[in-house]
């Protein structure tokens, strides 16, 4: 079992509502996280359909995520072994080409502190380009490029793209991405969590 302290961490948390006034939909953070986790999932915000559930990647960008993984949905939704900690913890709102960025309030105000109490992480997948921003600021000039240097970067860090069903051209354009990267990362993922 979680510290209390965590505990009370995720409560205050999933009580937030800092940003409530910009929300379309409200407030209702999203988050799994559990001091044993393993491997952190650092991605964008929730999209509407995760709001409504409530359960991170709780949609299609979640199936093809957890493809590219190599693991089920029990093991991807045990916070002992994976923690889900998005750079915005609420759905932000559509706009002209999907969703709109994570709320900037978010992530200065909760990222250090949840972080802090994942001692245990030893993989995170840094998804999309507003956690790219935050875990490797000014390295890379685009995420293709992030993404491309997988086997250049520290072991414990892998950049991903988005996995929404959007991204599929992005896929077939640099099919070393299911051909190399994906193996590498299932293995990883493997001796992690298996």
């Amino acid at each position: 079992m979680a510290s209390r302290t965590f505990q009370l961490l995720l409560e205050e948390i999933r009580q937030c509502t800092t940003c409530a006034e910009f929300l379309p939909l409200g407030p209702r953070p999203v988050i799994q996280a559990h001091p044993k986790a393993r491997v952190l999932i650092a991605g964008q915000a929730p999209g509407k359909k995760v709001h409504l559930s409530g359960i991170p990647f709780d949609d299609a960008s979640g199936n093809r995520l957890r493809l590219w993984l190599g693991i089920d949905r029990e093991t991807f939704y045990d916070p002992h072994a994976v923690a889900i900690l998005p750079m915005g913890f609420c759905y932000p709102g559509t706009g002209k080409s999907g969703d709109l960025p994570p709320r900037p309030e978010c992530a200065p105000k909760w990222r250090a502190t949840v972080l802090a109490q994942l001692p245990n992480i030893e993989l995170t997948l840094v998804i999309g380009q507003y956690a790219l921003a935050y875990h490797c600021p000014s390295v890379y000039t685009s995420l293709t490029e992030a993404v491309l240097a997988w086997r250049d970067r520290p072991s414990n860090v892998i950049v991903l793209p988005h996995p929404s069903p959007r991204n599929q051209l992005w896929v077939r354009r640099n099919p070393w991405f299911e051909t190399e990267l994906l193996p590498n990362l299932q293995s990883r993922i493997a001796q992690l969590l298996g």
